[in-house]
């Protein structure tokens, strides 16, 4: 997999330098009243750098408002957020998919959208796999798309993927859906880099970006030709921040409508506010603690790293409901395996299998494994004699929510009490990209890693943590496993949804024993709006469509 789909890893990246436009963020005021332009303003802290969804995950925020996926993640869980294609199914044979197009649907610029342009927009990408200026950069890439063996427009209304092997890729991918008559004339070359989308857009969601300044908004205005119905909203303006502080502000001066990715104190403190919901929405962002387990080039401090008995015996040593409630103040899930709470499909507590915290266990495991404390000075020793003295590094590279540092003290103050010193580094964005990348691009050296991930709830990505083909760029650890990665290719080859439950589960299950990561939690997305202009929000904001952006109506 060359690329991660449907990323809020990098979609949340990028914190750009730049204040929102002051004629933007002050313009309700201006109106003369807080709800007359019937204008929906958001305050967020991603900052696309252009609009070009084949060269750029940044901007998914707020491309995800004028482009549909073609299927993608809520499609599948809610049959009212249907995306380009409106319903589908497989053959016997498990390869050969039929999706039917919603009749009649037009792009925002007033021409028919069929099943052409989904023909078109698949092609293109899969037209570039191999090629020097493969599309694998940006939101809409090649990954996985290798096993579509033809995707054609039977008719205006009907597409057939046939895939080499099963998978359920073909629902699975975040390919969002581009009109082939803006498109057709882009080369590769371009699309991946210098070419800007810039506005305005052409699309099939409700909102079409008419305007967009790099690092302070972008505006956006209802779709006259949205197949259900143009939205009652007049528009829509992102405001970018750097922080999250003037969202926070923004909101309870009323010239902001809805913000995401507050701190704790922020959305306690919103939550007092009469006119202002504040909510929270499980996410699949995982938060862990990775051992480097290379051997070799890029390898840690001590061989214990790589040993299996070492990795479960700490496992004992973290306290994951402390971690919730002490560094995180219950805005997130206790970790258990790579599977996260909202991914409900795949889901398991792993009660059976599940270590609990227990710092004598720990210890017992420590010294059952060979890991002693010799002369009694409080610190272990590892099986060469070394004393352990663990490095363990931090950062925000991941452009997910936030890790606080609490919980990084919590898990060194516990490794501490059962004779694991660590020391603690917290490095900037550049640099923990520069440490977690493969030993063979320069990277490793280190002990332990407390990161994060935010992908899509398919069995590919919750699992590629363990894919020894990901190793630099999602998995972490560089741990390999040929069972797992077995495992995995069966998975990826999979159409039936009860195999593929079964197949995830042996793989999680497997991981979770070598224990290359502890899982710490699955935090919350803290978010707030208001509700004295807008009605319609709903209790379950989506990060996986537009919803309930393309239904709310002036109160």
């Amino acid at each position: 997999m060359k690329n991660g789909h449907l990323s809020r890893r990098m979609a949340l990246k990028a914190m750009l330098l730049g204040s929102v436009a002051p004629s933007i963020l002050q313009s309700r005021a201006l109106a003369g009243s807080s709800c007359a332009d019937q204008v929906v303003r958001v305050g967020t802290v991603v900052a696309p750098d252009s609009m070009n969804i084949f060269a750029t995950w940044s901007s998914y925020y707020p491309t995800c408002y004028t482009y549909d996926f073609f299927v993608g993640v809520d499609a599948q869980r809610h049959s009212d957020r249907r995306g380009f294609a409106k319903e589908w199914s497989v053959a016997d044979d498990q390869l050969t998919w039929t999706f039917k197009i919603w009749p009649g649907m037009k792009w925002s610029d007033g021409q028919p959208a069929t099943a052409k342009d989904a023909a078109f927009t698949y092609n293109y990408l899969i037209g570039s796999i191999g090629k020097p200026d493969e599309l694998n950069i940006g939101q809409n890439n090649t990954s996985g798309l290798e096993q579509f063996g033809s995707v054609v427009a039977i008719d205006d209304e009907t597409l057939q993927i046939v895939t080499k092997v099963p998978t359920r890729w073909p629902i699975d991918n975040g390919v969002h859906i581009v009109p082939e008559h803006i498109w057709k004339g882009i080369s590769y070359a371009d699309a991946r880099s210098t070419f800007r989308n810039d506005p305005p857009l052409v699309g099939t969601g409700p909102m079409i970006i008419q305007e967009f300044q790099q690092g302070q908004f972008a505006r956006l205005s209802p779709n006259p030709h949205f197949r259900t119905g143009q939205p009652t909203t007049t528009g829509m303006i992102f405001n970018f921040f750097t922080t999250a502080d003037p969202i926070a502000q923004g909101l309870k001066s009323g010239n902001l409508d809805f913000g995401f990715g507050m701190t704790v104190a922020q959305w306690e403190d919103l939550s007092k506010t009469p006119d202002i919901v504040a909510a929270e929405a499980r996410i699949e962002q995982r938060n862990y603690l990775a051992f480097n387990t290379v051997s070799g080039k890029g390898a840690g401090s001590t061989k214990a790293l790589q040993d299996p008995a070492f990795r479960d015996a700490i496992g004992y040593a973290i306290d994951q409901k402390a971690i919730v409630d002490r560094a995180f103040r219950g805005h997130a899930d206790p970790g258990v395996g790579l599977v996260m709470p909202s991914a409900t499909e795949y889901y398991s507590d792993l009660s059976d299998i599940r270590r609990h915290f227990d710092l004598a266990e720990a210890g017992r495991r420590l010294d059952a494994a060979g890991y002693r404390d010799t002369d009694g000075d409080g610190v272990r020793e590892d099986k060469e004699g070394k004393k352990f003295q663990l490095e363990l590094i931090t950062g925000a590279s991941s452009g997910g929510l936030e890790i606080p540092i609490a919980a990084v003290q919590l898990i060194a103050g516990w490794l501490g009490q059962i004779g694991i010193p660590l020391s603690v580094t917290q490095l900037d964005s550049g640099a923990i990209s520069a440490r977690r990348r493969a030993p063979a691009d320069g990277g490793g050296g280190w002990d332990l890693l407390v990161g994060s991930t935010w992908l899509s709830p398919s069995p590919h990505d919750m699992l590629n943590l363990g894919s020894s083909k990901a190793i630099g760029v999602y998995n972490s650890a560089y741990w390999t496993n040929e069972e797992f990665d077995a495992l995995l290719s069966e998975i990826d080859r999979t159409a039936d949804l009860k195999k593929s439950k079964e197949l995830v589960d042996q793989a999680v299950r497997l991981i979770y024993a070598d224990a290359p990561y502890i899982m710490l939690c699955y935090p919350m997305l803290l978010e707030a709006y208001r509700k004295d202009c807008f009605a319609g929000w709903g209790e379950d904001l989506s990060t996986w469509s537009y919803y309930p952006f393309d239904r709310l109506k002036p109160v």
